[in-house]
């Protein structure tokens, strides 16, 4: 039979009392600092390694070779953890690096080390607070790559507690408001971050070396363009004028295309007024590229094989494991149309080309008949909104969706074959867009009429449709060349890359409703 256990439980302090008590330690510092002891918050420390370089250099020599070698070395970083212990006492510092031990090494303290006084005063510094740290490194009997202090530094004096030291933030919507803090007790979340920074780089890199030029394009728009979706809106007010947050970079990119740019890439962010959600973040990061004399199939080529090569930069493969379900990126991505997709993943048959039953099917699955004007639309474009519904989910392995309708891709370049549908393609993978992109519309007069088309989609009570953009048609107008275009989605392909259920976990500092 199970014994109860009697070990008394350790006395709730409130964080209240626990941030008055540092404040406190903080005040007699800077009593020592005018009493000539040294600033409260010094800024003269410059820590020549890092805990993973030392786990590098050292952490395959036994203490035997250490000993010896008396190898000086300084540190800093944030105390995790603490043990105090008589003369002796062991203190765990984390910094930015990464390594086997997560950016933590090991400080062995002493009162002989240091002096008294500093060692006096390290039994009163707390969890959270960044140390200086300079000395010889050794192994412990246990194995432990450490330091043997000969000098310490309280460098910060943090005011707040940190999470429970074994289990960091708990609230999921804390560790997003409070991103600071989830870094700091949460080594994946840090490598998740570090992951998004390689696959950002291994993107860019790439369209360096393919000849894309990197380019910079307004964040500020007067007319909001390049994709369907509602802006944000400002205001100027020297040029006394309302301004948009850019929804897409698009059309000044191909206006670049018209200026002689032949290839040009931007890695941006892009804001859209619109719904928060798993995947979907009201300001994100694409990056969006144009190759002229390229077409959508080039396109589709490119992007797999940019898709793949980041895959195996970040991830060493391209075989992954998305929430517990493979992904093969290695293996070619199937290509099929939108109807097609429907035939292969839904039981609609012959009904795929039934308006009336797809109508009814997209009632009964919610869609607002009034706002999608269902009675309007075309069959290609109700089996579009039908996939969106039905199919997109199914997506698993990497698959690029074809022949989008003309209707619903105002700014791809139209079939020669069928002028119904468009040279365009989307990339699902795990469910999920990744990747849109067409050969591009460069005919200014068809340009022209789509965007009015759009504009009486507008003026019906579309609130995602396009604008005019008379500027864009003038750049038009000059002769664009015939081109391909592709944007990518990087939240999302970093989403697959680190295995994260949401794209908030990919954003550092995601949108939150204001607290309180």
């Amino acid at each position: 039979m199970t014994q109860p256990d009697h070990t008394p439980a350790a006395p709730h302090v409130d964080d209240n009392q626990l941030i008055a008590e540092r404040r406190a330690k903080l005040a007699a510092l800077r009593e020592a600092a005018r009493q000539g002891a040294g600033p409260a918050f010094p800024n003269d420390v410059r820590p020549q390694h890092t805990a993973a370089g030392l786990q590098a250099e050292y952490g395959h020599m036994s203490n035997e070779l250490l000993e010896p070698l008396q190898a000086r070395v300084s540190v800093a970083g944030r105390m995790m953890l603490k043990r105090v212990m008589g003369k002796a006492s062991f203190a765990t510092v984390q910094d930015a690096s990464f390594g086997p031990t997560g950016g933590r090494i090991q400080l062995y303290i002493t009162k002989d080390g240091v002096g008294e006084t500093t060692y006096e005063a390290f039994k009163h510094w707390d969890l959270g607070d960044i140390l200086y740290a300079e000395g010889t490194v050794f192994k412990t009997r246990t194995g432990e790559l450490s330091i043997k202090v000969t000098r310490l530094r309280l460098v910060v004096k943090s005011l707040r507690p940190l999470p429970d030291k074994f289990h960091g933030i708990h609230d999921q919507e804390l560790k997003y408001r409070q991103r600071y803090v989830d870094l700091m007790t949460d080594v994946q979340v840090r490598q998740r971050f570090v992951a998004r920074s390689l696959a950002v780089t291994t993107l860019r890199e790439h369209m360096v070396q393919q000849g894309f030029l990197e380019v910079e394009t307004p964040m500020l728009h007067p007319i909001p363009g390049g994709a369907n979706a509602r802006p944000f809106v400002t205001h100027h007010n020297a040029l006394e004028q309302d301004m948009y947050l850019r929804i897409a970079p698009e059309l000044y990119l191909k206006r670049l295309l018209v200026g002689g740019f032949d290839r040009v890439f931007e890695i941006n962010r892009n804001f859209r007024n619109e719904g928060i959600s798993v995947r979907h973040n009201p300001e994100f990061t694409m990056m969006e590229f144009y190759a002229a004399y390229w077409n959508h199939a080039d396109m589709m080529a490119f992007t797999e094989d940019m898709i793949r090569r980041v895959a195996h930069a970040v991830c060493g493969g391209g075989k992954l494991v998305y929430q517990g379900r493979d992904v093969d990126l290695d293996a070619p991505f199937e290509r099929l149309t939108i109807r097609e997709a429907i035939l292969k993943h839904t039981d609609a048959g012959a009904r795929v080309d039934d308006a009336a039953w797809l109508r009814e099917q997209l009632r009964r699955l919610g869609v607002d008949p009034v706002k999608e004007r269902l009675d309007q639309r075309s069959i290609a474009a109700l089996q579009v909104l039908y996939f969106e519904e039905v199919v997109e989910d199914k997506l698993w392995q990497p698959t690029f969706i074809c022949n989008h309708p003309t209707e619903i891709s105002p700014l791809a370049r139209a079939s020669d074959a069928d002028p119904s549908i468009t040279e365009r393609f989307e990339l699902y993978i795990t469910g999920r867009e990744i990747a849109n992109g067409f050969s591009e519309l460069n005919d200014p007069e068809d340009q022209a009429e789509r965007f009015l088309a759009q504009v009486a989609n507008k003026e019906a009570g579309d609130d995602e449709a396009m604008y005019f953009d008379a500027d864009y048609i003038r750049a038009l107008e000059y002769g664009m060349p015939p081109a391909g275009g592709c944007g990518v989605g990087i939240d999302r392909l970093v989403m697959l890359l680190t295995d994260s259920p949401s794209i908030r976990d990919v954003i550092l500092f995601p949108a939150l409703r204001r607290e309180g």
